[in-house]
C-alpha cells in the first residue's frame, strides 16, 4: 500500500472534495480520482461516496477505517523520519560499548569523556567484559563496538589503537630479577600469577608457555592487575603483563624485566562485526578513536 496514495485520500477527505485537495497536493483532479480508485481496487472496498460535482465527499464505513489508520501510518512515518534525523545528527540514539577489563580505563577513558562532551544526548552503555565474553556479546548484538585483543579476519574489522611490549613482573629476590631480558623458557620453573580464563591475555600467555615447551604450574588466577602485582610482591609467583599496566600498578618489592619482543606483544583494538551496519553513534565513536588514538 502506497503511503503517498493514503496521503492523497486523507487530503481529499479533509478538504471535502477532489477540487480543493487537488490544489493542496499539486495533482490534477483526474489523477487524484484515479489514485483513489486504485486504492479501492486494491482493498476491494468502496471508500468514498461521491455525490454530484461540487458536493462534499463522504466516507463509507470502510473509508472511515482507512482514514483513521491512514492518519496513524502517516504520523508513524513522520516519527520515523524525525528519529532517523535525530540519530543522523547525533541528538538521539544509543551506543553499547564493550570494554576489556585490562587497559581500557587508561586508554579509552579520555575518548569516552570527549564523546560524552560532544554527544551528550546519546545514551551510552559501557559493559566491562573479558575477551571471551566480548566476542560472544558482539556476536549476539548485545554490544556494537568492543575493545580487546583480536585478530582481524573475515568476521571482524577494527582499529589498532595500542601496541605495548610485555614484561615479566618478579619479586626483587627472584634470581631472574637481575637479567636484562627474559623469554618464556626462563619462566618454566616459576609459579605464575595469571588472569582468569575469560581474559584473552590468559590464553595468549598460556599458548606462549606451551610454545616454549612447558605448561605453567601452581597458577594463581586473578581478575585485577594490581592484585596480581601485589601477589608477586608477596612472593606468590611471577606475572607477565603489558609494560604500561605493570608500570601503572608497580609496588615496592617488584621489578619489571622486558620480555623478548618476538615472544609476545599486547595489541589492543577497537573492533566490530564486518557484517553489521553500524549506527551513527558507533560511527562517531570510531571517528573519535581514529582522530585521537594512534599506534603506540
Amino acid at each position: 500500500m502506497d503511503l503517498k496514495v493514503i496521503r492523497y485520500f486523507i487530503e481529499i477527505v479533509d478538504a471535502g472534495g477532489f477540487g480543493k485537495a487537488s490544489d493542496k497536493v499539486h495533482l490534477t483532479q483526474p489523477a487524484l480520482s484515479k489514485a483513489v480508485r486504485q486504492l479501492e481496487q486494491e482493498l476491494d472496498l468502496t471508500l468514498l461516496e461521491r455525490g454530484k460535482r461540487g458536493t462534499q465527499v463522504k466516507l463509507t464505513p470502510a473509508g472511515e477505517v482507512v482514514y483513521r489508520h491512514g492518519k496513524d501510518l502517516l504520523a508513524g512515518r513522520q516519527r520515523m523520519l524525525a528519529e532517523l534525523t535525530a540519530q543522523r545528527s547525533l541528538t538521539a540514539g544509543e551506543l553499547n560499548l564493550g570494554l576489556a577489563p585490562l587497559g581500557s580505563a587508561e586508554i579509552f577513558a579520555p575518548i569516552i569523556a570527549k564523546y560524552r562532551q560532544q554527544y551528550p544526548q546519546i545514551d551510552m552503555h559501557l559493559l566491562v567484559r573479558g575477551g571471551v565474553e566480548q566476542t560472544s556479546a558482539i556476536q549476539k548484538g548485545e554490544i556494537e563496538l568492543a575493545t580487546g585483543i583480536i585478530d582481524f579476519d573475515d568476521g571482524y574489522d577494527g582499529i589498532r589503537v595500542f601496541n605495548d611490549p610485555m614484561v615479566v613482573v618478579l619479586p626483587k629476590e627472584n634470581p631472574l630479577s637481575t637479567r636484562q631480558i627474559l623469554s618464556f623458557r626462563d619462566l618454566s620453573a616459576d609459579p605464575q600469577v595469571m588472569f582468569e580464563t575469560e581474559y584473552t591475555l590468559y590464553q595468549l600467555v598460556l599458548n606462549a608457555c606451551r610454545h616454549a615447551g612447558f605448561v605453567p604450574k601452581n597458577i594463581t588466577r586473578v581478575s585485577q592487575a594490581d592484585f596480581g602485582i601485589a601477589l608477586v610482591a608477596a612472593g606468590t609467583g611471577v606475572m607477565v603483563l603489558p609494560r604500561s599496566i605493570a608500570r601503572r600498578y608497580s609496588v615496592p618489592g617488584v621489578v619489571n624485566i622486558p620480555l623478548a619482543s618476538d615472544e609476545l606483544r599486547w595489541e589492543l583494538s577497537l573492533f566490530w562485526r564486518k557484517d553489521q551496519v553500524l549506527s551513527f553513534a558507533a560511527q562517531a565513536m570510531i571517528a573519535l578513536v581514529e582522530k585521537h588514538l594512534t599506534h603506540k
